[in-house]
């Protein structure tokens, strides 16, 4: 089963990345981690890709094609299906994105759009904190840390990312309507898509997820 999760920042489409990789082995495709795995291992196109971020410029679209193809191409997909999480971003990218799986005779299962206010997204993001060591999210209302800014896993200090002021995020949900949002009206003429109210308890989003799988 291949998925594409769609939808903008802090709609919830990590959460339900992890659970259905938890629950049905189905395997998350992250652009954000691939690019930081590529880098870090230094291979080829990590490094061209740094290039590219070092510069201050945009990573070229057939950069992050061959990026995502390539664990898109491991055995471990192949077997259990993924679910391409902030990928593809821009119309282009759909496309092209579209021309590889038909050569890997790769099908699409689904296309999930994640739907949220952009002012309930406003609220949830300006509340994440993160942790400077392990990586650990936290929220001030939803899931808050047991000591004031401090994680519970390593006891490391916790921050508030600068893309996640009430200004910023407005700001990243403004290019997510004009730059991603066509990519929905490109899915609805070429596939079934399906949307699901993001405001929802996670647990609800995750059974319409799977309810609506099989329709």
């Amino acid at each position: 089963m291949n998925l594409i999760l769609f939808g903008p920042p802090g709609v919830g489409k990590g959460t339900q990345s992890e659970l259905l990789d938890l629950r049905l082995g189905i395997k998350p495709i992250s652009s954000g981690v691939i690019f930081r795995q590529e880098i870090e291992a230094e291979t080829d196109l990590g490094r061209l890709a740094k290039r590219y971020i070092d510069q201050g410029r945009l990573v070229p679209d057939h950069v992050t094609i061959e990026m995502m193809a390539k664990r898109m191409r491991s055995p471990d997909l192949q077997r259990k299906g993924f679910a391409l999480d902030g990928f593809p971003r821009t119309l282009p990218q759909a496309e092209k994105l579209d021309t590889m799986l038909d050569e890997m005779g790769v099908e699409i299962t689904r296309v999930i759009s994640f739907e949220v206010p952009d002012e309930t997204l406003v609220k949830r993001l300006s509340g994440r904190m993160g942790c400077t060591r392990c990586g650990a999210i936290y929220h001030r209302d939803n899931k808050p840390p047991k000591r004031d800014w401090v994680c519970d896993v390593c006891n490391s200090e916790l921050f508030v990312r600068s893309d996640d002021q009430p200004e910023a995020i407005r700001s990243r949900l403004q290019v997510f309507h004009d730059q991603t949002q066509p990519i929905i009206e490109y899915y609805e003429r070429t596939r079934n898509v399906l949307h699901i109210d993001g405001r929802q308890d996670p647990e609800d989003v995750y059974h319409q997820v799977i309810g609506g799988l099989g329709s």
